[in-house]
């Protein structure tokens, strides 16, 4: 007499199981696409086809969601991946260089444990430079991980990507395609072998895309800025002190053709995910760890808060979303989790500090609860200067007008940008009489982030 019960258990397992199944197969698939030292116009859907041509990031842009005040958390690759990854501040998680050091992973977990634990196959092709160790899959949860250099390696990235989409599953998947260009322009800046293959020899400077409007250093820049410049363009890695305006052209056609190169390789990615027949029910997003000030103030690389460092590229791409462009203030790093979660009905760790943009996205809101966001720094890769290294730290406010930033080194360390009507930051207005209410606003939001965030660094706040 107990068959008919057995026999009603099964069958409703058996239902529960198949619901759980359809459940898992109608959670979108996600595939996020980085590029490696990007700034947030570098693309030709920004700047025109004359000088850059990027098809398939102009194809993202164009067909998505972008947000046009978009900034890492640190411009710096490590930090900023750091924090992509978590959902947490640099600060949180005593990451403020590229330093070596490796996250705890129960305190820290990855989007790649989130969502295996959601159920969601992960997988991770390319550059690497996050603080777990590649090799244990259980501290970062990624469980298709070739073992490959990341550098050196863009041209194989599509090949993996492909296996990894093509390989059949009934559960939805986490797929982190990472690049490295147009990250070459460093090796090109020393004169170094690129990694990722040849450019070709620039033009002539007069046939190269013309010097960036604020190519000068910043009136009234503070002496901080200018020691900086001088320690870094002193170091083997930043040697462009002895740069000419024509030198600085040239650098620019050679970021422009690694961003090609790249945008190529993006191409790629994206028809293996149309071949595979999942383009429709998979979220793409594309953004950057962080830029390249590309003779900006006649700084090249990132670690600095300047616009062509700190702002990143961040475009939304799914099936029925409709192509808009939002000037929400975003901290991608914080911002990116909590997205990906909503979108894909994933429990989000408690100490995430972001905001998810899924109404954003679906055109339910037109902006988010934020005023400001927090950009963090620390400056270690310079050279002696009279015989000391300097090492400033610092933190960065963005709101809608103005940009603040302040370090802990040096006799001036307040500066003041009016983003607003000066996106080229050109002045520093922090001692301009008419802007000194704007002045304390700026640091008193930047206080209230650093006392909710429990930011040591408030011990260096004007208070």
């Amino acid at each position: 007499m107990l068959y008919p019960k057995i026999i009603k258990y099964i069958l409703s397992f058996l239902l529960s199981l198949a619901c759980a199944q359809l459940q898992a197969q109608q959670k979108p698939n996600i595939l996020i696409i980085m590029s490696d030292e990007l700034s947030a116009e570098s693309m030709s859907a920004n700047l025109g086809s004359k000088y850059l041509k990027t098809p398939n990031m102009d194809y993202l842009a164009k067909n998505g969601v972008s947000f046009t005040n978009a900034y890492c958390a640190n411009p710096l690759c490590i930090p900023s991946r750091s924090s992509l990854f978590t959902g947490r501040y640099p600060h949180e998680m005593g990451i403020q260089s590229n330093a070596e050091k490796n996250n705890d992973p129960i305190e820290f977990p990855t989007m790649g444990t989130i969502f295996k634990n959601a159920g969601y196959e992960t997988g991770y092709v390319g550059k690497w430079h996050l603080p777990y160790n590649r090799v244990e899959p259980e501290t970062h949860g990624f469980n298709y991980l070739p073992n490959k250099k990341g550098n050196g390696d863009d041209s194989l990235s599509p090949i993996l990507a492909s296996e990894f989409l093509n390989t059949k599953r009934t559960n939805p998947f986490l797929l982190v395609v990472s690049f490295m260009n147009p990250h070459n322009i460093c090796q090109w800046a020393r004169g170094d072998k690129l990694p990722d293959g040849p450019i070709g020899t620039p033009p002539p400077a007069d046939q190269c895309p013309p010097l960036r409007p604020n190519s000068k250093p910043s009136k009234n820049e503070t002496d901080i800025m200018q020691l900086m410049r001088t320690s870094f363009q002193a170091s083997d890695a930043f040697p462009v002190g002895d740069f000419s305006d024509d030198k600085w052209r040239q650098y620019i056609w050679a970021y422009y053709r690694l961003i090609e190169k790249v945008d190529a390789e993006i191409g790629k990615v994206l028809d293996a995910l149309r071949a595979s027949g999942q383009d429709k029910n998979t979220l793409i997003v594309f953004t950057a760890d962080h830029g390249d000030c590309q003779g900006a103030h006649h700084w090249n690389q990132k670690t600095v808060f300047y616009e062509e460092a700190a702002k990143v590229p961040f475009i939304f791409n799914y099936n029925g979303l409709k192509p808009a462009k939002s000037n929400a203030m975003i901290q991608t790093g914080t911002d990116l989790l909590p997205t990906l979660c909503e979108f894909a009905g994933v429990p989000l760790p408690n100490k995430t500090r972001g905001i998810g943009l899924k109404k954003i996205l679906t055109g339910t809101a037109t902006t988010i609860d934020r005023k400001f966001v927090v950009v963090s720094d620390h400056l270690v890769q310079g050279a002696a200067v009279n015989g000391k290294i300097p090492m400033p730290e610092g933190r960065m406010i963005r709101n809608q007008q103005f940009k603040y930033w302040i370090y802990n080194e040096g006799m001036q360390r307040e500066t003041l940008y009016d983003i607003k009507n000066d996106p080229y930051e050109l002045v520093n207005l922090v001692n301009d009489s008419k802007y000194q209410s704007a002045l304390k606003d700026c640091r008193a939001q930047l206080m209230e982030w650093a006392v909710k965030n429990k930011d040591p660094y408030i011990n260096n706040l004007v208070k």
